[in-house]
C-alpha cells in the first residue's frame, strides 16, 4: 500500500501498483457507482457493498434516508485503516450507525463470471438492482455484447450501461453495468428517487459531481459501443 502527496490529485492511494483512488477525481466514481442504482428505484432499504473498503461509497449511501441497512464486505482491515488515517472524508462513510462491516471476502469469483452474476441475482429481491464497476469502453479486454447476452440470461430484468470521468485512471473513463430482477421495470437512465439536495448525509458535504441530468447523460455512449448497449434480448418488448 503506497499514500503519497501529488501535485494535480492531492493524496493518491496506489495497492499493489495499480491506482485504486486519488482526492481529486474521487467524488465522480463514488457518486455515480452509488446513486445511479439507488436514484433508479423507489425507496431503497438495504444495500450489501463488496469491497469499496475505502468507505466513499459508504459516504454517499448514507445521503438515502430511505436506506435503513447497509452492509459491506471488505476482505482486508488494514486497508480500511489506511484510509481512515489518510483519507478521512471518504473513510467517513463508516461512521454512518446504519454500516456493518464484515472482515471476509465477499466473492470467491471474479465479477464477469457468470457464477457471481447467479449468485448477486439470487441475493436480490424482486425490483432489486445491482451495479457493478465494468472497466472502460476503451479497454479491449471488455466484450460488451458478451457481457449483455450473460446478464440478460441471468437476471431476466433491465440491463444497462453507463460511463464517467475518472481522470486519473487509465483511458480517463470508467463503466458501470446495471442490472435489475424481475419484478417492476426498472429505467435506469430516468431517475425517480431524487436526492433530497439539503441531505448530505454523514459527509456533511453536498455532491460534487452527481445530478440528475449527469444520471441520464452517462448512459449517451459513442457510436461503438451504442447498438451493443442498447441490445435486448429476441423475448424482450
Amino acid at each position: 500500500m503506497l499514500v503519497f502527496q501529488s501535485a494535480t490529485y492531492g493524496k493518491v492511494f496506489v495497492l499493489d501498483g495499480a491506482l485504486q483512488l486519488t482526492e481529486k477525481d474521487e467524488c465522480s466514481y463514488q457518486e455515480m457507482m452509488t446513486h445511479l442504482p439507488l436514484c433508479s428505484i423507489p425507496n431503497p432499504k438495504k444495500v450489501l457493498l463488496i469491497g469499496g473498503g475505502d468507505g466513499g461509497i459508504l459516504r454517499e449511501i448514507s445521503r438515502h434516508s430511505s436506506v435503513e441497512q447497509i452492509d459491506i464486505c471488505e476482505i482486508d482491515t488494514m486497508l480500511i485503516d489506511v484510509y481512515r488515517e489518510y483519507f478521512p472524508n471518504v473513510a467517513v462513510g463508516y461512521k454512518d450507525s446504519r454500516v456493518k462491516l464484515h472482515v471476509t471476502d465477499g466473492a470467491d469469483h471474479e465479477l464477469f463470471e457468470s457464477e457471481f452474476f447467479e449468485v448477486a441475482s439470487r441475493a436480490l429481491r424482486g425490483g432489486g438492482v445491482v451495479c457493478i464497476q465494468a472497466e472502460s469502453l476503451w479497454c479491449g479486454s471488455l466484450d460488451i455484447q458478451k457481457l449483455f447476452s450473460k446478464c440478460h440470461q441471468i437476471f431476466k430484468g433491465s440491463i444497462d450501461y453507463a460511463w464517467t470521468t475518472v481522470p486519473a485512471y487509465p483511458s480517463g473513463v470508467i463503466g458501470f453495468l446495471l442490472c435489475s430482477t424481475e419484478g417492476p421495470y426498472v429505467d435506469f437512465r430516468c431517475p425517480i428517487n431524487p436526492i433530497d439536495p439539503q441531505n448530505y448525509g454523514i459527509s456533511k458535504q453536498p455532491l460534487k459531481f452527481y445530478n440528475s441530468e449527469v444520471h441520464s447523460a452517462a448512459f449517451c455512449l459513442p457510436s461503438f459501443a451504442r447498438s451493443v448497449a442498447s441490445m435486448k434480448p429476441k423475448n424482450s418488448t
